[in-house]
């Protein structure tokens, strides 16, 4: 085959080439000049940023026959012969595929064994978290003590599954995602060694595309490059990657700012029958307003704009959009990014996004004509009882005849019907809570949402918007952000208590309520409930508003005349 991809004719060869991690290159290099480096190290870190590229520049580093060196010549046999794999003491292990016992053991027996070419061995062992217990427990003993001619050198992308007493044993380097600019760069030098044209914004468009993985980033250019022609053009590019012009984003922007609602849907529905992937669109569309809000705010960080290039259209929508609503697009579309993740239907909720984003575009909406014979029979009946205050305050209030139970007034119902609130359940859960009962869900609800999302995804993002506010030794009252949630949650309660039930120790049934009919519900109680001795058994650490075991009379009779909704005692 005389024809290689870009990425494996590219791969870094000395540790200058490693794009974006000086930080761990010029550790290893000052450790191999200053002949200190360790048995064994832990490369850890995202996809196609270097680790494993790194590992075998390292392997050519300390057996360089012009070692001790900070970077291998890549002339003498020893870089040679590693290079091309023909030295059989530098080993690559894919633990995917060799993740037993028996090849851990095999290693084991082997390193007691002298380097038969080079001063050192050097294991390289790609994915290592995908060993299984026993290879890792197997490898533990090797790991702290190897001969003195060994180097392990393990590459993981997740290094939460690797037992601490392995990392504990290795010197430990993060390589980060690789930086937009970082990468553009290297693509440049290799688009002009390799003598292909090619924009600087269609290598932008590729790097923003690969999400800080250059191997990513290299597979993208090559597949753009077989698709175009003579020049590799922006829209080769888009084509590629299926991401959306810089333009689109802004007409679709200017149509949700200018409540212009057909112009935008119509350009999202041109978007998904071009084949455009849904959620590559929000998430450039995210990417275009944050660089908005960044040049409104400091203009000057031009270089630090991610996804736009400031020309005209750019600089004008800066200046028509107010930061408020910029921020509100973003946290609407970032929401719809989220439930497109549980659907078939990414564009119901691409849409359903955006008319909320041009309901909160307008700062007032114009509603209903104002009924004045209204605001003004409101404002006689606000005097009348002004007038009765005033007089009270003065006069006193008269004698009751006998103690009146004081009516519970209950919190105002959503106005969807979808979902019955038990506020009666919930104030026997206040009742019976405690604080002991409320921090023992707390401490253990991520160790329960984690599981949850392991054994039912779709219920873990029902709960996802939720959070333990009150328990009893029997229920637990969870408040949602939206009311639908509630519902949803009821529909997985068959999958959520009896997995709950495993972490708490005891049975809870769970009741939903929505946060903002929470609120209203807990202020009631706090204010008519006498709290016992300051525990109120809730989750969060706002200040009780403690009741008074008296209320003044002039309080007391003003709520009999005109009722909680209209009072307001201030101190």
């Amino acid at each position: 085959m005389s024809y290689q991809a870009l990425y494996r004719v590219w791969r870094p060869r000395n540790f200058e080439d490693v794009v974006g991690q000086t930080h761990i290159t010029r550790t290893l290099q000052n450790a191999i000049e200053q002949d200190k480096f360790s048995h064994a190290y832990l490369f850890s870190g995202p996809r196609g940023t270097g680790k494993t590229s790194a590992a075998k520049i390292f392997a050519k580093a300390v057996n360089c026959e012009k070692s001790p060196a900070k970077e291998p010549c890549n002339e003498c046999d020893a870089c040679l012969g590693i290079q091309d794999g023909s030295i059989s003491d530098v080993i690559e292990i894919d633990a995917a595929s060799n993740n037993g016992v028996e090849q851990i053991r095999e290693i084991r027996d082997k390193v007691k064994y002298a380097p038969s070419a080079v001063p050192y061995k050097v294991y390289i062992i790609d994915e290592v978290h995908m060993l299984s217990m026993g290879a890792f427990n197997a490898l533990l003993k090797t790991l702290e003590e190897p001969p003195s001619h060994v180097i392990f050198i393990l590459a993981t992308t997740e290094p939460h599954k690797i037992p601490l007493t392995i990392i504990s044993r290795c010197q430990r380097f993060d390589f980060k995602r690789i930086s937009q600019q970082s990468m553009v760069e290297r693509m440049v030098t290799i688009t002009e060694a390799e003598d292909i044209a090619i924009a600087r914004e269609a290598l932008e468009i590729v790097a923003l595309t690969a999400e800080g993985g250059m191997r990513d980033a290299l597979s993208l250019l090559d597949q753009a490059i077989s698709y175009s022609e003579e020049e590799v053009t922006i829209d080769d590019v888009l084509a590629v990657t299926g991401s959306v012009s810089q333009a689109k984003l802004a007409e679709v922007i200017q149509a949700l700012n200018a409540q212009d609602v057909k112009s935008a849907l119509s350009a999202v529905d041109d978007l998904i029958q071009q084949g455009k992937d849904p959620g590559r669109f929000v998430f450039d569309l995210i990417y275009y307003l944050r660089d908005l809000l960044l040049y409104q705010t400091a203009p000057d960080l031009e270089h630090h704009l991610e996804r736009a290039i400031p020309d005209d259209t750019f600089r004008e929508l800066s200046s028509q959009l107010t930061a408020d609503w910029i921020q509100k697009a973003i946290r609407e579309l970032n929401q719809c990014q989220q439930e497109m993740k549980w659907t078939t239907s990414p564009k119901v909720f691409i849409e359903i996004a955006m008319l909320n984003m041009v309901e909160v575009s307008t700062p007032a909406q114009t509603g209903a004509p104002v009924n004045s014979e209204a605001i003004n029979q409101l404002s006689q009946k606000i005097s009348e009882l002004e007038k009765e205050l005033t007089g009270l305050k003065q006069n006193g209030v008269a004698a009751q005849e006998g103690p009146k139970p004081k009516p519970k007034r209950t919190p105002a119902r959503s106005g969807r019907k979808g979902y019955n609130i038990p506020y009666e359940r919930i104030r026997q859960v206040l009742n019976e809570a405690s604080k002991e009962e409320i921090k023992n869900v707390q401490g253990k609800w991520a160790d329960f949402m984690e599981a949850l999302k392991r054994n039912n995804a779709p219920a873990h993002a029902t709960l996802l918007n939720s959070k333990p506010r009150a328990a009893s030794p029997k229920a637990l009252v969870l408040a949602f952000r939206y009311e639908i949630h509630c519902s949803l949650a009821l529909e997985h309660q068959s999958t959520i208590e009896p997995l709950l039930t495993e972490f708490i120790g005891k049975p809870l049934s769970i009741i939903p309520i929505p946060e903002q009919n929470w609120q209203e519900l807990r202020e009631e109680y706090v204010r008519t409930q006498k709290p016992a001795s300051g525990d109120a058994g809730e989750g969060d650490d706002e200040t009780e508003a403690s009741s008074s075991s008296e209320e003044e009379p002039l309080i007391s009779e003003a709520r009999k005349l005109v009722g909680d909704d209209l009072i307001e005692v201030q101190d």
